[in-house]
């Protein structure tokens, strides 16, 4: 594919159902549990999968798409440190690197690149809150899409003398709720 065909829809999704324990601030979460899922959708006619259809995942593709048919292509997890990439190989030989930078006030700053072998299709630096969903909707593959969801959870566990001062929450306005992701070099406006 080139980049004149990929269509990327971005798109975050809080979790509504966040346990109140997930909601408290460790001064600093170290590891980072990601998750991706590669799902093919279509409009073939064949509805949804049933590992699909039994998750919260089923009612949220079809509240962002109008497709017929949604096949989970993919399913993986890595665990990793704020500044240590990870990367996650996806259908069509693409290759998905994802690096978390920090996590403050319940924010993960992460970069994620999409590559198709050497060559980045996409570059984005972005803000997603703890325990949230990053739908990114493309490429176009036969009669549908590919539709990527990354998850993030931070997993408070906070260093032995304290959070460093880079970790300190720089003050800022807090972010409207349902803004979507934010880029990371401007903390108070909403990414288009």
């Amino acid at each position: 594919g080139t980049v004149a065909g990929l269509l990327l829809t971005i798109a975050a999704i809080c979790v509504l159902a966040t346990p109140l324990r997930a909601l408290a601030q460790a001064p600093r979460p170290r590891s980072i549990l990601i998750r991706v899922d590669s799902i093919l959708a279509a409009n073939t006619g064949k509805g949804m999968d049933a590992q699909l259809a039994s998750s919260v995942i089923g009612s949220r593709l079809r509240a962002l798409f109008e497709y017929t048919t949604y096949r989970l292509v993919m399913h993986q997890q890595q665990q990793t440190l704020c500044g240590r990439m990870v990367a996650f190989e996806m259908p069509g030989g693409r290759i998905l690197h994802i690096a978390p930078r920090s996590v403050l006030d319940n924010m993960i700053s992460m970069e994620i690149v999409l590559f198709e072998g050497t060559r980045p299709l996409m570059t984005t630096d972005l803000k997603l809150m703890n325990h949230a969903v990053l739908v990114v909707g493309g490429p176009r593959y036969r009669q549908g899409m590919l539709i990527t969801m990354i998850s993030t959870d931070a997993v408070d566990r906070p260093g032995p003398h304290g959070p460093p001062p880079e970790a300190m929450p720089p003050p800022s306005l807090p972010p409207l709720p349902g803004a979507g992701p934010l880029p990371a070099d401007s903390p108070s406006s909403p990414q288009h």
